[in-house]
């Protein structure tokens, strides 16, 4: 009935009248095709769409860009993760009874002993041949234990960490009276005790020196470490004995900018002269941070100053993001401590990813990457590194006992040789049939 009506409607002429009635003179009806479009493309097709770059997540965009990066930094965080196994079950294995571990409940501490979470544990020991090895228990259950090797090496670094002792403590002193209220938890020293180089039994320790040292337990059972003593003599940065030595070094060691106007038409050295205004006098970080107002220059310059005295009493003259922000209450420092070490590139280089970094003192090192001054910890960690990495006795290396003898490069070659064939680790049958021996280079 409707399509006869608009029939109808169309057969019928249009009267003048009618036509100037229409407002619209060009009004037309549209009519429906009776042919499909559907075949016709009338979107883009998604291989033709141009695709969006995948914005890089903060866990693996790296913190420098190509022409300010510095590779043999970049190397050295590149080796810690390397190494990070080798560090982490070192530690976790000195701790346990007789220094031994069952292979199963290893498999489940990926995240103490450092390894890829689903990963078998073995696969990892086998990496380090000369440093742990596995042997089956009376019970026929397998166990991870230190070679004879790797327990002559700790012994070594016992014998290192005795003898630098009273330099260890000096550290825990000068951290104590660089924190805002003199005290630190233990918790919080145990936790950073690699990066300094102090032994594991420092807490136990303090009660030797009761004339620099004092625990305090409080109400929820937590040990606080509290300064008794405050020495002028320690009171004194690396920066301001620097100054003494080369003053223009230390000037330029940081920035501070003085925001001015293009009008003043400065060159680079007016420019150095003026910012000189703001930069000094610098900050001693042995004052009294917490007095400062947050967001002022000077507070700026004393948070600077601790973050360079506080790597400076480090080890390998280096900290990551989870070392600072341990002591983030106790140095006053601010969620943007990103930003302001990322402004101080003459002194500070970042390296790693944005989520993961790594703060380095660019002076400590020379262009190759190498600790200009070298802790003797630094030599010895160092030196298991490079036993860490042999998989078999390399040329020239022998193997001599306490006694003096000496045994030929071919006679390790038979031995290793049938260490391997019974087992995973190529050391073991040897560490068993000479476990006095120890490597030297000849």
């Amino acid at each position: 009935m409707a399509l006869w009506r608009l029939a109808h409607i169309l057969r019928t002429p249009i009267s003048s009248s009618s036509k100037t009635q229409n407002p619209n003179p060009n009004h037309t009806l549209l009519f429906t095709s009776p042919f499909s479009t559907s075949f016709l493309i009338t979107k883009t097709p998604h291989k033709f769409k141009k695709r969006r770059k995948k914005q890089d997540s903060p866990r693996t965009k790296p913190v420098q860009t190509q022409p300010n990066l510095l590779p043999h930094l970049e190397r050295i965080v590149t080796r810690d993760a390397h190494f990070r196994f080798l560090t982490k079950t070192k530690d976790y294995l000195s701790k346990q009874p007789h220094r031994v571990l069952r292979l199963d409940d290893a498999g489940k501490l990926h995240r103490e002993l450092g390894f890829p979470r689903g990963r078998k544990v073995s696969k990892s020991l086998q990496r380090h041949p000369f440093i742990f090895e596995t042997y089956r228990h009376y019970d026929n259950r397998l166990w991870i234990g230190f070679t004879e090797l790797m327990e002559e090496l700790m012994e070594e670094e016992k014998a290192v960490m005795e003898a630098m002792e009273a330099d260890r403590v000096n550290k825990v002193r000068k951290l104590l009276m660089m924190s805002a209220n003199k005290r630190i938890p233990l918790s919080k020293i145990y936790h950073c005790r690699l990066l300094f180089g102090i032994s594991e039994d420092f807490r136990d320790r303090v009660a030797k020196y009761p004339d620099y040292f004092r625990v305090v337990v409080e109400e929820d059972g937590k040990r606080v470490l509290e300064l008794v003593k405050w020495d002028p003599l320690l009171a004194v940065s690396s920066l301001e004995r620097e100054f003494v030595v080369d003053e223009d070094k230390v000037k330029k060691a940081f920035r501070f900018p003085v925001k001015h106007g293009k009008e003043l038409g400065l060159d680079e050295e007016d420019s150095r002269k003026l910012n000189l205004l703001n930069s000094l006098p610098l900050v001693s970080p042995y004052s009294d941070g917490s007095r400062l107002d947050l967001w002022t220059l000077e507070a700026e310059k004393y948070r600077v100053g601790v973050l360079h005295e506080f790597l400076s009493l480090t080890l390998e003259k280096r900290a990551s993001i989870h070392h600072i922000v341990e002591f983030k209450e106790e140095f006053c420092l601010t969620k943007h401590t990103y930003q302001m070490l990322f402004k101080q590139p003459r002194t500070f280089y970042l390296a790693g990813t944005e989520m993961n970094w790594v703060v380095f003192l660019k002076d400590a090192y020379d262009q190759n990457g190498v600790l200009i001054d070298k802790d003797p910890q630094v030599e010895f960690n160092e030196k298991l590194y490079k036993y860490a990495e042999m998989q078999e006795m390399e040329p020239g290396v022998a193997l001599v006992s306490n006694l003096g003898a000496t045994i030929g490069g071919s006679e390790v070659r038979t031995i290793l040789d049938r260490g391997c064939c019974n087992g995973s680790f190529g050391a073991h049958l040897f560490l068993q049939e000479a476990p006095n021996y120890v490597h030297r280079k000849l």
